[in-house]
């Protein structure tokens, strides 16, 4: 127990240094990782590493998926269903199928329902790596929205077709008919668990005297609840945890009232999220010698070249069917016309992003050992190292090769999306006026008498002044990104010397610890409007 608890910290240690080591380079951190995983597993003397798929499954891909759709803008999702429906379900039942068909003219042996299998368990793209990579890339808002939404639901789609074409697998029949039919039933009822579970868990917090910490416990025990239960009967986990996400995200300014649970909650999920997004990475690379000695009667050579081929298709596939997705219905529809055409570059972007990653892996490592007591199940681990190949060719190749698209496409903004600083002012501009008006309407008596709130009403109408001034200043320098860079830059450095300002104030013990800390977590949300980075 304790050499396994000593493994397990070590290995945490390792992948924090690791991710150190990845932001001083400039490497997207899951690229990074997988690398060095793979890189760690071919060191003489260090433990074979074996991925069990129910621990990806019930441990990580609850709270990831969860917290996908909480920082969804389930606004920004609705405009583009269309698109992103294509994509999450369109996308997966095409490269399953092409997969399934290639695969069979590919490799001797395998059947059809074989190549179904191996379709669902490589179609979908993993959102973190996408996400991870773009960070910090000047990409458009509906690139990020589109890549977001396709991945809370792509992996839905492709664990039902995995789960059907296993089926076929394992019995020797499959009915198109019976599948269509099942498939609405399992996503449907799974939209149907979340929501009635989100509900609940909606009740729970609005109406018991929860604290901080409990609501925080509360939302790490909800994609876990959600995802078990839609499991326990046969319904699709993922939508359910997606669904019950959109829905507390969209009502949690109702339930979370203070301004603490909601830094704790951040605090927790941002530790919690980078954490696991960081393990699960490295884990794929560390899989791989007990992938390779799995191999069995396949040479290497072999299964490499399979791998190369169906990374290929599937990159083509998704290549192929962005570019109708984008440009068909704005011919077929005037309403859809109103918006800004994506042109070539945006659904090259989205195209090119199309990385796999753990699920595909932990997918591919449920497949049943054993068709029964007497057959093992065919190519089991031939389909197991083609899955590693893919992501190994998708994560890395795609994943490093994408900042240079974006660069030499010079792409930028499709919609008219006022910049960040312009929004933040105006919404602080009509807050403040809000405070105003309720202040002359309700507490016209205590402006009289109560010098403390006259100030009050001083300090907004302030602030609406100074907001006004900045924005005034921001349409004037509109054109000059330099100004907006050094203005940025001298108020980070300001910041800078208010925190070593605040450590000197501590030293000195004039002031209380707990009221400085509330100051430099004011300076973390200033920094925080600049920066914008919710986490690693």
């Amino acid at each position: 127990m304790h050499e396994q608890l000593l493994l397990i910290l070590g290995l945490l240690l390792i992948v924090m240094m690791l991710v150190m080591l990845a932001q001083r380079i400039k490497i997207a951190y899951p690229i990074f990782l997988v690398l060095a995983g793979l890189g760690i597993s071919l060191i003489p003397g260090v433990p074979v590493l074996k991925l069990d798929p129910e621990i990806i499954f019930l441990i990580f891909l609850p709270p990831l998926l969860y917290d996908a759709a909480w920082y969804t803008s389930w606004n920004a999702f609705w405009k583009w269903k269309r698109t992103i429906g294509l994509m999450a379900f369109g996308l997966v039942f095409l490269t399953s199928i092409v997969v399934a068909f290639a695969s069979q003219a590919l490799m001797p042996g395998f059947t059809l329902a074989m190549g179904f299998l191996l379709g669902g368990i490589v179609s979908p793209p993993d959102a973190v790596a996408a996400t991870t990579v773009l960070k910090g890339l000047k990409v458009p808002k509906r690139t990020i929205t589109m890549l977001e939404g396709e991945s809370l639901i792509n992996d839905a789609s492709s664990l039902i077709v995995f789960r059907f074409a296993l089926a076929a697998v394992m019995t020797g029949v499959f009915s198109m008919q019976e599948a269509a039919g099942q498939f609405f039933l399992v996503a449907g009822m799974g939209i149907v668990v979340g929501i009635v579970g989100a509900h609940i868990f909606y009740l729970i917090h609005k109406f018991l005297p929860t604290t901080p910490a409990i609501d925080a416990a509360l939302t790490v025990m909800t994609p876990y609840i959600l995802f078990l239960v839609a499991e326990h009967f046969h319904f699709s986990g993922v939508m359910a945890v997606v669904s019950g996400g959109l829905f507390m995200s969209f009502r949690s300014h109702e339930i979370f009232k203070t301004g603490t649970t909601r830094v704790n909650m951040t605090g927790v999920w941002n530790t919690l999220i980078f954490v696991m997004n960081a393990l699960v990475f490295v884990l794929i690379g560390l899989a791989l010698p007990d992938i390779i000695d799995g191999l069995g009667e396949t040479s290497l050579i072999d299964g490499i070249k399979y791998g190369l081929i169906i990374s290929l298709i599937i990159i083509l596939v998704r290549l192929l069917w962005i570019y109708p997705v984008a440009h068909i219905p704005r011919w077929l529809s005037k309403r859809i016309r109103q918006d800004p055409s994506p042109g070539w570059k945006n659904p090259l972007i989205i195209g090119w992003a199309g990385m796999r990653g753990v699920v595909s892996l932990a997918t591919a490592l449920s497949i049943p050992v054993m068709m029964n007591e007497e057959s093992a199940f065919p190519h089991r681990n031939l389909i197991i190292f083609i899955t590693f190949i893919v992501i190994f060719v998708t994560l890395v190749f795609q994943g490093l090769t994408l900042p240079l698209i974006i660069k030499l496409t010079k792409i930028g903004e499709i919609d008219n999306i006022l910049p960040s600083h312009e929004q933040q002012a105006g919404i602080q501009i009509r807050l403040d006026n809000l405070a105003i008006n309720r202040l002359n309407e309700k507490y016209t008596s205590d402006l009289q008498s109560n010098s403390l709130v006259e100030n009050l009403k001083h300090s907004i109408e302030n602030d609406i002044k100074l907001n006004k001034s900045h924005l005034s200043s921001l349409e004037m320098c509109s054109n000059r990104q330099d100004d907006l860079k050094e203005y940025h830059k001298i108020m980070l450095d300001i910041f800078a010397m208010q925190r070593k300002e605040l450590f000197t104030m501590k030293r000195e013990k004039h002031f209380s610890d707990d009221e400085i800390r509330k100051a430099e977590s004011q300076l973390d949300l200033n920094e925080l409007k600049i920066t914008g980075n919710k986490y690693l």
